[in-house]
């Protein structure tokens, strides 16, 4: 639960978010969190989170999870760069790849951890498509539309963040963001991009879906509680 002077700060993000998400998407989870007893904060309760399991708590700012279709999803890489890219799944698959396992934060206070993920180190990418000297950021756009968050450039090129579709061995679920998710274990799980359909080279960093209703831009886990 969230200590007494947090009470004001979780009430302003879940009016916001309501607000945002419209009633349909809490609507959406109601139904089988209600059967879910492990809610930790107002927000966590309230946002339309379903399908808990294995310590996971979903979410969806739509009330519905973005479709998935191997033969035809791409993932398109442009913006300002030399050399943009449009990929399949086939060919996203096909880069080198990577492991690694890291515990996963959410900024109402549960962690999962131990995560395998697998998939492209996020600098690899940016080396294939090669940032002009005006890119400073990247753009990540999800097909769960309006959802967009950013990372400047130094922060996309730690040495952990990835494009990871595969968890604990399997290809990515739907609820975990199929096909390919965005994975950054230094910040809290709203700045890890589920069902990516796009990344962009951008000047500089905008604001995020999330950071427009008041959360921190940088989400460092640790260093920020979430909100600005």
């Amino acid at each position: 639960m969230s200590a007494p002077h947090e009470e004001k700060r979780i009430g302003r993000g879940v009016f916001l978010a309501t607000v945002a998400g419209g009633i349909g998407s809490l609507a959406f989870g109601k139904s089988v969190w209600s059967h879910f007893s492990g809610a930790v904060s107002p927000i966590a309760s309230t946002l339309a989170p379903f399908l808990p399991k294995g310590g996971w708590r979903i979410y969806t700012v739509t009330g519905s999870i973005p479709p998935f279709d191997r033969s035809t999803w791409r993932l398109d890489v442009g913006g300002l760069v030399d050399h943009p890219m449009t990929l399949s799944y086939d060919e996203l698959r096909a880069l080198p790849r990577v492991n690694q396992i890291s515990t996963f934060h959410c900024v109402t206070g549960w962690t999962v951890k131990n995560v395998h993920w697998g998939g492209v180190r996020l600098s690899d990418l940016m080396d294939r498509v090669a940032p002009t000297s005006y890119a400073g950021a990247m753009q990540f756009l999800s097909a769960e539309t309006p959802y967009i968050d950013y990372l400047s450039l130094p922060e996309a090129r730690l040495h952990d963040v990835m494009l990871a579709y595969e968890m604990n061995g399997e290809p990515l679920r739907p609820e975990h963001g199929a096909p390919v998710r965005l994975v950054i274990p230094d910040m809290y799980g709203y700045k890890n991009v589920k069902w990516l359909k796009g990344i962009n080279l951008v000047h500089e960093a905008g604001i995020g879906y999330w950071e427009a209703l008041g959360y921190d831009r940088d989400a460092w886990v640790g260093r920020s509680n979430g909100y600005t």
